[in-house]
């Protein structure tokens, strides 16, 4: 995977008391919450574990995103599941 490289002065960094961890962790936040990122992709780049990242979420009142294609996923996962115990 090919990479970009932004420069942020550490002045600013120092003045939002933000290490760069912090900001891509509210990078990733931000992004998530506007639809911008999955949660997969949002926690990876938060470098975070997903359950740590869905407790973030939730202190902030955000809402995990949950649609018909995660139900069918999730639906097709118990069923295979099931399947195994036979």
């Amino acid at each position: 995977m090919s990479t970009n490289m932004l420069e942020i002065p550490q002045e600013l960094l120092d003045n939002a008391r933000l290490s760069v961890d912090d900001l891509k962790r509210e990078l990733a936040v931000t992004l998530y919450a506007q639809g911008r990122l999955p949660m997969g992709k949002a926690r990876e780049f938060a470098n975070m574990p997903l359950w740590e990242f869905r407790q973030l979420l939730a202190l902030r009142h955000i809402p995990a995103r949950y649609d018909a294609n995660d139900l069918a996923d999730d639906l097709d996962t118990i069923e295979w599941l099931n399947g195994q115990k036979k």
